[in-house]
């Protein structure tokens, strides 16, 4: 199993993971986080889709990303 863990503290809404995604598994929230973005968030019922390509973690300028295989 493939888990996906977002730093929404350190995500600045840059929406590179989103659009690197092939499965589209990352979308931006609609809350604000303390800095004041919209930071990525994983959709839970897709994450078992996540094929751990690390696209999304490569792409991230903040290293907000991580990916685990449990």
């Amino acid at each position: 199993m493939i888990k996906i863990n977002i730093d929404q503290e350190r995500c600045k809404g840059c929406r590179l993971c989103v659009i690197v995604c092939p499965k589209d598994i990352i979308i931006m929230s609609e809350h604000l986080n303390s800095a004041g973005y919209h930071p990525a968030i994983k959709i839970e019922e897709k994450e078992k889709d996540c094929i751990a390509c690390g696209k999304c973690y490569q792409m991230c300028p903040e290293v907000a990303i991580e990916i685990n295989k449990e």
